[in-house]
């Protein structure tokens, strides 16, 4: 099973570093990372996705919570409903003719153009990774160029705040 863990930290050097060193020790591939300064500059929040059983991950979540720079451990699978996204840019090749298509999907997907050449069209589309995979698989046909995509980044739903 995958699991979404948020980890709020201090904002300091070296804090990513320990906490991946946390997963890679027990055998972890971190599916996704995500890192950014929260509302607080002095905080940061790590999104984190992994598979594993949910045994291992409670034990990962403890020893993340003993580090001296960890505030708060939630695991967002197991805890409620959160929302979650990712990011991607996608460098698509098309020619003139295809290139009305290509816009049409994106217009479906409500990706937004970023880049246009004579053969290809740059679309960042952010939404959750279902939709991204759907997004990439219409794509496909006409010849990715290029992609790159974010980690996971993910809150609770509800009016509730990780600090509180």
């Amino acid at each position: 099973m995958k699991y979404t863990l948020s980890v709020l930290v201090e904002n300091q050097p070296g804090v990513l570093s320990k906490i991946s060193g946390l997963f890679s020790r027990r055998g972890f591939n971190i599916d996704s990372l995500a890192v950014g300064v929260t509302e607080n500059p002095a905080i940061s929040r790590i999104t984190i996705v992994v598979e594993g059983d949910e045994q291992i991950v409670e034990q990962v979540e403890k020893q993340v919570n003993k580090l001296i720079a960890s505030i708060k451990v939630k695991n967002l699978t197991t805890s409620g409903d959160y929302v979650g996204c990712l990011l991607m840019l996608v460098k698509v090749a098309c020619n003139t003719k295809q290139r009305l298509e290509v816009m049409k999907i994106a217009e479906q997907m409500h990706a937004r153009i970023v880049d246009v050449t004579n053969n290809s069209l740059t679309l960042q589309y952010a939404d959750t990774l279902e939709n991204i995979e759907i997004m990439i698989s219409l794509l496909r046909p006409y010849g990715i160029k290029e992609l790159v995509r974010t980690g996971t980044v993910a809150l609770e739903r509800g009016s509730s705040t990780a600090l509180k």
